[in-house]
């Protein structure tokens, strides 16, 4: 237990009835246990607690969370610790108790006719994917920490990806949540049905909230067709504004098979290739911007989509859109292209500090966001690094700068809050998003509240008083 904190009568009282709700393995206030815990992936926050939980059931959630609530203690829920803003680190007050959800891990059922997997909050992204798999199903929400983010993360923060595209956030795949309240109340509301009118979606104030209303225990997901054909190709293009126009045609010409459409800058592929081992530059070139792309068929050896892919190519090359081009032969080519963007972050963080932006513009309108908010930030860096790549798709870039090239991180970073001011209100400017898929948690509080409106958020404080009256739902977290 943190040693400036001392829990009054009633809290430690109610410590000891937590210890008793889950089994004797499940629960430590030891701090090495803790430890892996308090603090966020990238490093920008460390806090403090006092118990950690792993319930194995809705029921003991629900126990906890009614405990915590009579006693007025901060819970703060937690998945596989992977977020990039913060939201899943507790404070340092030292009051808080983590509740982790990792040992709510089970698939519940998957009804393939209904296309639909009801799954826990615990479960990883990637057995997921598996899963649906292994019922001839596919579940498309995919990104770089599937290997290790959960589902209520992903829920919690409306988790994005590189195939929202074509099926959209992590909202938009879910039917159905179970969701236990700050005061333990359940919300069951586990259907799988596509057409419900029935008044207040309730769902969709969780989806996206961060833990600071209540916490998803399951879910019913949507499931697909599993696609059975693939093609990927990697491009040099003339620039920005060539790969907008390239995802045009390519939805047109494909029928709108595009699953995968990513910008890849020159500078984010010598910085994976330089701190990443293993990595193999997918085509040597001395263009500054790429695309990925990917087609898709439910059908096996889909003879259509080679063709599509080099009518698409060879007509932009033709127009200029595209200076050269490689269209993956086999699986192995296909995953080193994704090794090059699923390593992007974790290069960021080999190479040095780095400034990132999340953030969403309009589709036609990326090209002049590249350019304006770049202009904007080298008037106050003038050797920062440009690393600006993400799912153009769906207008989301992970706009980030690097340090410049053998400089100081602190002197860098004592920049920070002017670079993201200066990016930020470009984004404004052109009706975007601070962020696009990441969620706000710690890191971008006060920026969310400089920019939203203040009826938004007066609004969103009303449902937060009405929902967790007491404030013990990740308190310091979005709002």
């Amino acid at each position: 237990m943190p040693q400036d904190y001392q829990p009054d009568a009633t809290q430690q009282a109610a410590l000891a009835a937590l210890k008793n709700v889950v089994a004797a393995r499940d629960w430590s206030d030891q701090a090495d246990v803790l430890e892996p815990h308090l603090s966020d992936w990238r490093g920008l926050f460390k806090g403090q607690a006092q118990l950690l939980l792993r319930p194995r059931s809705t029921a003991e959630v629900s126990a906890i969370l009614k405990i915590c609530h009579d006693a007025r203690l901060p819970v703060v829920p937690q998945g596989g610790n992977t977020g990039q803003c913060g939201g899943q680190t507790p404070s340092d007050t030292g009051n808080a108790v983590i509740l982790s959800l990792a040992h709510m891990n089970q698939v519940r059922t998957i009804d393939t006719d209904n296309f639909t997997m009801t799954a826990e909050a615990g479960c990883i992204l990637s057995d997921l994917q598996d899963t649906a798999a292994a019922a001839d199903r596919y579940f498309p929400l995919s990104l770089a920490a599937e290997g290790s983010c959960m589902l209520g993360g992903n829920l919690s923060t409306n988790a994005g990806g590189t195939n929202v595209l074509k099926y959209g956030n992590a909202r938009d795949l879910v039917l159905g949540l179970e969701i236990v309240l700050p005061d333990g109340e359940v919300i069951d509301s586990l259907r799988g049905l596509r057409k419900d009118n029935t008044g207040y979606d309730l769902k969709q104030l969780f989806l996206g909230a961060e833990g600071t209303l209540g916490v998803i225990t399951a879910a019913v997901l949507k499931l697909y067709p599993r696609p059975r054909d693939i093609r990927t190709a990697y491009c040099a293009i003339r620039d920005v504004a060539a790969s907008v126009e390239l995802l045009a045609r390519a939805r047109d010409a494909s029928g709108d098979r595009v699953e995968t459409f990513e910008l890849i800058p020159r500078a984010l592929v010598d910085l994976v290739l330089q701190t990443i081992p293993d990595c193999q530059d997918p085509m040597p070139s001395n263009h500054d911007q790429h695309v990925l792309l990917e087609l898709i068929s439910s059908q096996p050896d889909d003879p259509g989509l080679d063709r599509m892919m080099e009518d698409i190519l060879g007509q932009a090359m033709e127009d200029g859109l595209v200076h050269d081009a490689v269209i993956c032969q086999n699986e192995s080519q296909r995953q080193n292209l994704w090794k090059i963007r699923e390593n992007a972050a974790e290069a960021q963080k080999v190479e040095g500090a780095s400034i990132k932006h999340d953030i969403s513009v309009p589709v036609s309108r990326i090209a002049e966001f590249y350019g304006r908010a770049h202009a904007a930030a080298l008037a106050i860096e003038p050797n920062l690094r440009l690393i600006g790549f993400g799912h153009v798709g769906d207008g989301n870039l992970h706009y980030n700068m690097q340090r410049p090239m053998g400089g100081d991180n602190d002197a860098f970073l004592a920049k920070k809050t002017e670079i993201n001011r200066a990016v930020h209100d470009v984004v404004v400017e052109m009706d975007g998003s601070i962020s696009a898929e990441h969620g706000i948690g710690r890191l971008k509080r006060d920026e969310l509240a400089h920019y939203k409106s203040p009826i938004e958020l007066a609004v969103m404080r009303k449902l937060k008083a009405a929902i967790d009256p007491h404030g013990i739902m990740n308190p310091g977290v979005l709002l």
